[in-house]
């Protein structure tokens, strides 16, 4: 009963999701008919073809690609950490990114490598090289523990954070970008971007979907996961790096996005615990999540633009504190619970 009601639910996200893309294709400063949308996507003349194809589809489907990677990264990370707090900038990952970002747009560097321009590069290096110092100092004899995984995660954060503060302060006149990429948002998205994240994300989603069975075991604790024959210290390290790459290349192609990686997973989880459900349902949720907040921010004071980082913050916050409240009264109604 149980796994048809997930199957169910996971379906009913891919619809929702179709709806959802094909809503934010049609609206914008320039409203395309559903019929236009139809005729551009299957290779006729739809009349907009330009804005469709170069300009709304792209911001369109990198919204989904950051939407879908932040809360699968969010689901795996609660997982192994055991901790429904647990989101994608738990570990500083983001804060790393974000810090390699901010500098590229303070002292605007110019180069391209392997066709990533310096500020996707800045961002993933940046993120990179914080799980590698994280995972560094949390580590004891070749093993890192969960809790020291946190406490590096939450130093580290707030090392970063203060540093980005400090990038910005000395940006000097470029300090209003440093603050519109930070608060997030797909206002410069192209078919570069789409394409730099595309691969990662499919590589993210599909290793988090093959180690959905041993996280399910994780969850019951180290030593029975072990009993089951599970390689905790190489699933868990895998799983981590795993989500910190998802977070990396969110960061760099839209900067900062908060809640999507706490929210969502909490949500899917009432359908049930199950990773082998919530990693994918968690996916399309974040996806369908994410474009209806950026095609709110588009719309809502058109035609200026609200950056999606503000609307998910504002709409995740309180959802969050309304989770957490109902989640407390349940405990209180059933102390076994």
């Amino acid at each position: 009963m149980l796994r048809a009601r997930q199957g169910a639910t996971v379906w009913l996200l891919a619809a929702v999701l179709t709806f959802a893309l094909f809503l934010s294709l049609c609206i914008g400063a320039v409203r395309i008919s559903p019929l236009q949308v139809f005729t551009s996507l299957t290779g006729g003349d739809g009349g907009d073809s330009g804005i469709l194809l170069g300009i709304r589809l792209p911001r369109v489907l990198l919204a989904g690609l950051v939407g879908a990677d932040l809360a699968v990264a969010g689901a795996v990370l609660q997982g192994v950490f055991m901790n429904p707090l647990a989101d994608p900038y738990v570990l500083g990952v983001s804060s790393g990114a974000s810090l390699g970002a901010v500098i590229v747009i303070a002292f605007n560097p110019q180069f391209t490598l392997g066709g990533l321009g310096a500020l996707p590069l800045f961002a993933m290096v940046g993120a990179l090289l914080t799980i590698l110092v994280v995972q560094h100092l949390a580590s004891v004899d070749g093993r890192a523990s969960v809790t020291g995984l946190l406490l590096a995660g939450v130093a580290a954060s707030a090392f970063l954070s203060a540093a980005i503060s400090g990038v910005a302060y000395a940006s000097g006149n470029r300090v209003h970008q440093v603050w519109l990429w930070l608060v997030g948002g797909f206002s410069n998205a192209g078919w570069d971007l789409v394409t730099m994240a595309l691969p990662y994300s499919v590589a993210g989603l599909a290793c988090s979907i093959v180690l959905a069975r041993d996280l399910n075991a994780m969850v019951l604790g180290e030593e029975t996961a072990t009993h089951l024959g599970v390689n905790v210290n190489l699933v868990r390290n895998v799983l981590v790096w795993t989500a910190s790459l998802l977070t990396a290349v969110s960061v760099a192609s839209s900067g900062i996005i908060g809640f999507v990686g706490m929210v969502i997973p909490h949500i899917c989880r009432m359908v049930g615990p199950d990773h082998r459900f919530l990693v994918p349902a968690s996916a399309l949720a974040g996806a369908a999540a994410t474009v209806l907040a950026d095609t709110a921010g588009r719309t809502i004071l058109a035609p200026q633009e609200i950056p999606v980082g503000i609307i998910t913050s504002l709409v995740g916050g309180p959802f969050f504190l309304y989770l957490l409240r109902q989640n407390q009264r349940t405990r209180r109604g059933n102390p076994g619970a």
